[in-house]
């Protein structure tokens, strides 16, 4: 169970990361699109390319989207699904050989590991179920970060073009306003933030 949620959290973790970067875009990466050359412009940035160098390398469309903090995100993922797919299917072959040692119920054979002589039969088969789900989980899990790093890849390279304007406005202002069947008006504050976005 501490497994399951550990993999849980550490999945949304890891997706939180990748999901702020994807509205993330330096100011040097402004001023350098601002002075694209014009074979740049004629070669308008690719969602596919993106898309098929993500499916073919992790990572790669992140390069290409010119988001290189976001490879060492994704690699540390990689390392702790894979970590944990090592450590699951390793626990389960354990348990799974001293369950059917406990099976056997032969003395004379020598155990397999020191599982088979420290714990029940029924716990053998618990814990063996156990790792057996897990082992499950972090299959899902990698296959869903894999897809994950792809997505956001495409999603980067259809917003690659778009900035984000240095106009950004903040109105302060007061308000007064007159609420249904009240005699008096009621005042306070208006805060407004408008962010200008523009493609080129």
């Amino acid at each position: 169970m501490f497994l399951k949620k550990y993999l849980k959290y550490g999945f949304i973790f890891l997706l939180s990361i990748v999901i702020i970067g994807s509205s993330y875009k330096p100011l040097y990466a402004q001023k350098i699109s601002k002075n694209k050359n014009s074979k740049r412009a004629n070669e308008p940035h690719s969602a596919h390319k993106a898309t098929i160098y993500s499916l073919a390398l992790p990572g790669l469309g992140q390069a290409y989207n010119k988001k290189y903090w976001k490879i060492p995100v994704i690699y540390a993922g990689f390392g702790v699904m894979i970590y944990f797919i090592s450590n699951n299917r390793s626990e389960y072959k354990k348990f799974s050989a001293a369950y059917d040692y406990s099976l056997l119920g032969d003395i004379t054979i020598t155990p397999p590991n020191e599982y088979a002589v420290k714990y029940a039969s029924s716990q053998l088969k618990s814990a063996r179920d156990l790792y057996r789900r897990n082992l499950d989980y972090s299959y899902i899990i990698t296959g869903l970060w894999y897809l994950l790093n792809v997505v956001d890849a495409t999603v980067d390279a259809h917003l690659f073009e778009f900035e984000v304007s240095e106009d950004l406005t903040l109105k302060i202002e007061p308000d007064i306003r007159m609420l249904p069947q009240e005699d008096k008006p009621y005042t306070g504050i208006r805060v407004s933030f408008t962010i200008p976005f523009s493609k080129h």
